[in-house]
């Protein structure tokens, strides 16, 4: 709770909650990490599969018009991967990082949006 409260608390952060099917099932941010403007989602493993994320981010994009945008992914999360490109985000680096949700370092790829649209 700590970790949310200080994340509501920051005017410097836009976060939204999406719903599918009158249900939370995840959350998408855009705030900014290593001096950049960057976009953040998460949607639960139930929710998986379903087309959720794009849709959720595709709308979250409409909403953030800043440009460019970054986004984090890791190497082996193809489908977050996907999500992001469907939305026009180009690769454009590696770095490692820390994963929140696997408690350690992953290697990750850099993700860049000039120009938003969506691709399915």
């Amino acid at each position: 709770m700590d970790h949310w409260t200080k994340i509501i608390a920051d005017e410097t952060i836009t976060i939204k909650t999406i719903i599918f099917n009158g249900k939370v099932s995840g959350h998408i941010s855009n705030f900014e990490q290593f001096g950049e403007p960057g976009v953040s989602y998460w949607i639960g493993k139930e929710y998986w599969g379903q087309g959720i994320a794009t849709k959720a981010l595709s709308e979250f994009l409409n909403y953030i018009k800043i440009r460019p945008l970054f986004a984090r992914a890791a190497k082996d999360n193809i489908a977050s991967i996907r999500v992001l490109e469907k939305c026009g985000f180009r690769i454009t680096s590696e770095d490692k990082g820390f994963s929140n949700a696997r408690g350690k370092d992953v290697e990750e790829f850099i993700l860049k949006l000039e120009q938003f649209y969506v691709n399915q």
